[in-house]
């Protein structure tokens, strides 16, 4: 199960990512269908290719019941990214612990949290460091999307999946149109799939200087004054390119009722998370309005100590990730593992 980029490396895809790419609880139902299919098919391929090993990334929902059906099979589970158990629900732990033969961590934190239930563990590091990298300047980068290089700019990452734009989006468009009311800025929407351009592109205020970009979520973040980021990787993202940021997230109100009392960390922002502290501002739900998204933007866009007070937290951040060659060090991880499963049939 892959996307576009895992197809281009040689990857056979079975069943293509977006078939089953979905946030939130309720969210899941209707998507359900497709989910079994997913599962059906992978476990079809399994059993008629008969692999050693199988890496599984994040995606706990489907990948544990996944895992719990290529066991029995006699394939060996590897949990590569692991799924976030020590923020919610905690006790699904002993689920890896049965089910999987070695995690792979990309936090430090996570590899004491693993280990103390009994998952054989090891810490990689983030696999975006030392990836995460601009190919053009703010100049150029104006410059190609007929932008003013000296006028306020502020990169908005909405989220890629189609749940995420429809919670989000009113609210951007709105802040958008406060924040221009008090500092003339431009934005830059950074789309994840062709597919959702028109709907970015679609709803903005009259007036509003606003480029839709694909492929460059680099150069728009690393050309930006501040970024409003939705939680999730891209906030990682944007703290490796030093950008300050202002994190959001919304999910239907019955999910984040069922959700609530399963949350066990005093943060929803991964990079507070990180950092044990809320260097970032985060507004989740109710307090992921316009009035606060536009003030806390401009708190960043009008305070140059506010914008470094935040950069020098990030620097803590990125030195909490680890070095860089994590993809390296999992293919490491694993190629020993597939050298142990040959000597023992041997």
């Amino acid at each position: 199960m892959g996307g576009p980029q895992m197809r281009a490396a040689g990857v056979d895809i079975i069943t293509d990512y977006s078939e089953v790419a979905v946030v939130g609880i309720t969210e899941i139902l209707t998507h359900l269908p497709s989910l079994l299919r997913s599962m059906d098919r992978l476990v079809k391929a399994a059993e008629a290719r008969r692999p050693v090993l199988a890496i599984l990334t994040d995606f706990p929902g489907f990948h544990l019941r996944l895992a719990r059906k290529l066991k029995p099979r006699g394939i060996r589970n590897v949990y590569y990214i692991c799924p976030q158990f020590w923020a919610w629900r905690p006790w699904r732990v002993n689920l890896i612990r049965r089910r999987f033969a070695k995690a792979l961590c990309i936090f430090p934190f996570e590899e004491n949290f693993f280990s103390r239930a009994g998952v054989p563990t090891k810490f990689i590091g983030h696999p975006l460091v030392g990836t995460v990298q601009a190919t053009a300047d703010r100049r150029e980068f104006c410059e190609r999307h007929s932008l003013d290089a000296k006028r306020a700019l502020v990169t908005i990452l909405p989220g890629s999946r189609a749940g995420e734009l429809h919670h989000h989006l009113p609210v951007l468009r709105a802040a958008a149109e406060r924040i221009n009311g008090k500092v003339p800025a431009q934005f830059v929407i950074a789309a994840a799939h062709p597919r959702d351009i028109e709907q970015l592109n679609s709803g903005w205020a009259p007036g509003l200087v606003v480029r839709i970009v694909e492929g460059e979520t680099y150069n728009a973040l690393a050309a930006a004054n501040t970024a409003i980021v939705s939680s999730g990787t891209a906030t990682i993202e944007t703290a490796l390119l030093n950008v300050p940021m202002v994190v959001i997230y919304r999910v239907s109100p019955l999910t984040a009722m069922l959700a609530k009392p399963l949350v066990r960390t005093p943060y929803f922002a991964m990079v507070n998370l990180i950092a044990e502290n809320p260097v970032v501002p985060e507004l989740v739900q109710n307090e992921f309005t316009p009035e606060r998204v536009a003030a806390k933007t401009l708190d960043l866009l009008q305070e140059p100590n506010a914008r470094e007070a935040q950069r020098r937290a990030l620097a803590e951040v990125r030195q909490r990730l680890g070095p860089p060659g994590a993809v390296e060090r999992a293919a490491g991880e694993i190629a020993e593992m597939l050298r142990m499963t040959a000597g023992n049939a041997l």
